[in-house]
This record gives C-alpha cells, structure tokens and sequence, in this order.
C-alpha cells in the first residue's frame, strides 16, 4: 500500500450516493448545461445559507424560489427538494470498507440538516466514515477555501497525505490549492480506479 495516503476523504453526492438535484433543477429552471447548473447552485445565497446551517428549510425554499425565479411555489420546491437524496450507489458500502481496512475514512460534504436528518443519517454506508465534515454543522462551504482549512486543521496527517475525491471540479481545485491530495471522481467506479492506481488498495484479481 503506498504510504503517502494517510487518510481518505470521499465527497458524498456523485462519489457514493445519488443525488437526483442537478436532473431536477434542471427541470424546474430550464438549465440544460449541468457546469452552468452547478456554478449557479454553489454562487446562490440561499443556498450557501442553508447548507452552512443559516437559515431555516423554510427561508431558503422561500429564497431559492425567488432567486431562481421559478413557477413553484416554496413548499412545493421544498417538497422536491426533500426527495433529492435517493440513496448509495452500487458497490458504494463495499468500497468504504476496503478502505477502512487500509487506512482511516472520512467524508466531506457540501448538505444541510433537512437531507441529513431525513435521509443520510440512517443509511448504514455514512456510519461507517471514522470521520465527517459537513458543511451546516461547520458552517463553511465547498469549494471556499475556509471549508478546506477547516478539515485541515481538524485532521491528523498534514493535508498533503489526505486523498480528497469529489465529482465536482471546483471542490477539487480548491483542495489542491489548500493543499490536498484531490482526485476528480464520478460514482464508484471511479473512485476504485484512483485508490488502486495510487495504491491505497490491491488491483482486483484477473
């Protein structure tokens, strides 16, 4: 196993669970380009408030609505919203595990206490991460670089021997630039393909 991996970090949305936000909001605001989609979500007030534990579900539905400037109405939007988190990808418990079995695992996730309590807290997959860093109970976002300050300086092994994987290219970019070891990973696939090419777990057999 190589030795310059001392800790993993794994995204959540798009790393290990599916997420279907980015097909919905897509739908409700008319926004076919999923960089552009993205870009919008993480720069909207509303939602840095709501996932660094600021305001209550009701304000930022309230806010989004309006922001966005969509035809529905706030407690319908949070109604969807509600339903975003749809589970862990196939293979997703499994990968942790191997993991685990090599060296510590965390997560670090942009979400809030409404997806948080009324869906990832009962999923076996997230209680098995030995650490977690989420963005309302730290109060900082991804990709800014507080939010990777933070982790680092709550973290034991400097930032440069923490493998961070996440499925958005911002998140990553502001990793390395605080020093993280980042990867850009889709789904579990992926993910497998980067911890076995930097050693942190054995090829699969032939």
């Amino acid at each position: 196993m190589s030795d310059s991996v001392e800790l993993v970090l794994f995204d959540l949305g798009g790393v290990l669970l599916q997420l279907r936000g980015v097909p919905s909001m897509r739908e409700l605001s008319g926004i076919s380009c999923d960089d552009e989609l993205w870009s919008r979500w993480l720069s909207c007030p509303w939602v840095r408030s709501f996932e660094s534990g600021s305001c209550s579900d009701e304000a930022f539905a309230r806010g989004v609505v309006e922001d966005w400037g969509l035809s529905i109405s706030p407690a319908a939007f949070l109604e969807e919203f509600r339903t975003w988190p749809s589970g862990p990808l196939a293979g997703a418990e499994e990968l942790v595990t191997e993991v685990m079995a090599r060296v510590p695992v965390g997560c670090f996730s942009n979400t809030n206490a409404l997806h948080w309590h009324d869906h990832l807290m009962g999923w076996s997959l997230v209680r098995l991460f030995d650490t977690r860093f989420l963005s309302y109970e730290i109060g900082f976002l991804k990709p800014d670089r507080q939010a990777f300050d933070y982790v680092a300086s709550n973290v034991g092994p400097s930032p440069d021997r923490v493998l961070f994987l996440d499925d958005n290219a911002a998140n990553v970019d502001g990793a390395q630039a605080a020093g993280f070891s980042a990867q850009l990973v889709s789904g579990v696939a992926e993910a497998r393909q980067v911890l076995v090419a930097l050693g942190v777990l054995e090829s699969p057999s032939p």
